[in-house]
């Protein structure tokens, strides 16, 4: 028997098919299933493409819609599978927090980084025995440098907790064109 959180990070680009394949994998376990969700309905594009997303997860999965702070929510999460959808915009929530005057205060946010990351993974070791975690984040790394510091920034934050992720996780999937590949 599983006595750890059993954790698969599954990286791709935009829209490579991260998200149906980890509900794939969560409806081929069969067990109870809780999403978890750090989007936010900020504009309205957004807010139509989080309805989309829940018309196509199935009805009988819980769904927590948490912006950051993963950490203080694992302990009441009830369900055997945990989707997290995703690293990439928990890591743009704690960015815009660190947005002054159109610039990134980027010591603190890297910081918020790291200390969610961390808090995250402590928390997936010490309270979520027995319970298979899908998190998703996309890979940005592999486009250009983006042209503007607050792009920068942003690339090497997600780029650090993949890292991260990558090395704690007991699965890594890479997705191209909803093709999945193992990496680990």
């Amino acid at each position: 028997m599983n006595t750890k959180s059993n954790i698969t990070l599954i990286l791709g680009g935009a829209r490579s098919g991260k998200s149906s394949h980890a509900q794939s994998l969560a409806e081929g376990t069969g067990k109870s299933v809780t999403f978890l969700a750090t989007a936010q309905a900020l504009d309205e594009e957004m807010s139509t493409r989080i309805q989309k997303h829940r018309a196509e997860r199935p009805a009988g999965w819980e769904t927590l819609e948490i912006p950051c702070d993963l950490a203080a929510q694992v302990p009441q999460i009830k369900s055997d599978v945990v989707i997290l959808d995703c690293v990439t915009l928990l890591v743009s929530n704690l960015l815009m927090q660190f947005v002054k005057d159109d610039r990134v205060e980027e010591a603190p946010f890297l910081l918020a980084v790291q200390e969610e990351i961390e808090a995250l993974i402590a928390t997936l070791r010490a309270h979520a025995q027995h319970q298979d975690w899908f998190i998703i984040s996309n890979e940005v790394g592999l486009g250009l440098v983006p042209p503007y510091p607050m792009g920068r920034v942003y690339r090497d934050a997600i780029g650090w907790a993949n890292q991260r992720l990558a090395r704690e996780a007991d699965h890594v999937f890479f997705l191209v064109a909803g093709i999945p590949t193992t990496i680990k």
